[in-house]
């Protein structure tokens, strides 16, 4: 029998020092899988160096001397409303960031969770550089839909990193994570990625956008936000959660994708706010092997549709309940949350050709996707 994992976002709560983790706990069946054997890095992903103990060494601290001067600790104080078990009083959080410079913007950006920073306000929140100053946001950027949120400080001169292109990133390369696990500022740890497309993780209703890589980088309480950086020294993820029976880190970590963060803050540094595409479907949250045996498909991949809401682009467009979407255009669908996050992507008013098996053969639906209501949050 499986035994059961829970996913746990990785912020410090209870006092800035650090403390347990702090979000509701989602359980979601997994197992652990053993680590596969190192293949060599690929020439694109980074560049070549000697595999010997005392090379690698030398580039992990190469690495690291580039990288910490942008990586910053975060601390907020969340008003009573953003935490049910608070009692009326102010609930205090802690995590990581990493700053990045976006053209045209002055200053740079602290980028971390939105778990972490929550309804804070910026005159409640307080990032601690590299070297011990501890400075404040002018400005606050969130998207609770993809779990990033956005810190602006009016300094050019702080040190920044840059985000690699992540689609670029496989399976078996090293990474380092970076963060303030238990307030323990500037800790470095180091694995692979173990996977590059993962969705199936639940970490709450406000978390609609499921893109996540997965190392076996140590990743704790507090590590929230971090970055998760290549051997070049760019951010190929934010540290985000852990699978875990304990709530300790267990070799599964989750980082959402760096091409997913420059798409989101892109939106929010130039208009506040974040407009994605949607069908109105409700998916099934997951399409299982007798379910797809059932429907006559020869494999589990795809989204089920369990209900097609009136009025909408799904509708309009041809969708029924009991398809399954297959294709978006000529890419092949995984799951119901890769389907999200390729929509998602997608601006309000563009024309799809799905694939969707009915009647246990295959056939085209076009739809015109709309846009999913989102209102910005100021601050």
């Amino acid at each position: 029998m499986k035994s059961k994992l829970a996913f746990l976002a990785v912020c410090g709560c209870g006092s800035f020092a650090g403390g347990v983790v702090a979000d509701a706990v989602f359980r979601s069946p997994g197992s652990a899988t053993a680590r596969p054997p190192l293949p060599p890095v690929p020439a694109q992903v980074s560049a070549e160096f000697d595999p010997q103990p005392a090379a690698l060494s030398d580039r992990f601290q190469a690495t690291i001397r580039k990288v910490s001067p942008a990586v910053v600790a975060v601390d907020a104080v969340k008003p009573p409303q953003s935490d049910p078990t608070a009692k009326g009083k102010p609930v205090e959080e802690s995590g990581s960031g990493v700053m990045v410079k976006f053209p045209g913007l002055r200053g740079v950006v602290a980028i971390t969770n939105n778990h972490v920073v929550g309804a804070a306000e910026p005159a409640k929140v307080y990032v601690t550089l590299s070297d011990g100053r501890i400075v404040q946001p002018s400005k606050i950027w969130a998207d609770a839909e993809s779990d990033i949120t956005l810190l602006h400080l009016d300094d050019d001169t702080l040190p920044t990193i840059e985000l690699a292109d992540s689609d670029r990133v496989h399976r078996g390369q090293w990474v380092l994570a970076f963060g303030s696990p238990f307030g323990l500022n500037q800790t470095v740890t180091h694995g692979i990625i173990s996977a590059s497309d993962r969705g199936q993780i639940n970490l709450g209703s406000t978390i609609r956008i499921k893109e996540f890589l997965q190392t076996d980088a140590a990743i704790n309480p507090g590590s929230s936000g971090g970055p998760l950086v290549d051997l070049d020294g760019r951010v190929v993820g934010i540290n985000t959660a852990i699978a875990s029976k304990s709530g300790d880190n267990s070799g599964v970590s989750f980082s959402i994708p760096a091409n997913l963060v420059k798409r989101v803050a892109g939106q929010l540094i130039e208009k506040g706010t974040v407009t994605r595409g949607y069908l109105g479907v409700q998916l099934a949250s997951v399409l299982d092997p007798a379910e797809a045996l059932r429907l006559g498909l020869s494999r589990v991949s795809g989204a089920l549709v369990e209900i097609v809401h009136p009025g909408t682009p799904a509708a309009a467009g041809g969708l029924r309940q009991g398809d399954v979407i297959l294709k978006l255009e000529d890419i092949g669908l995984r799951d119901e949350n890769h389907l999200i996050n390729l929509i998602s992507a997608l601006p309000p008013g563009q024309k799809v050709q799905l694939v969707v098996w009915r009647d246990r053969k295959s056939q085209s639906v076009s739809v015109t996707v709309g846009e999913y209501g989102q209102k910005p949050r100021p601050r």
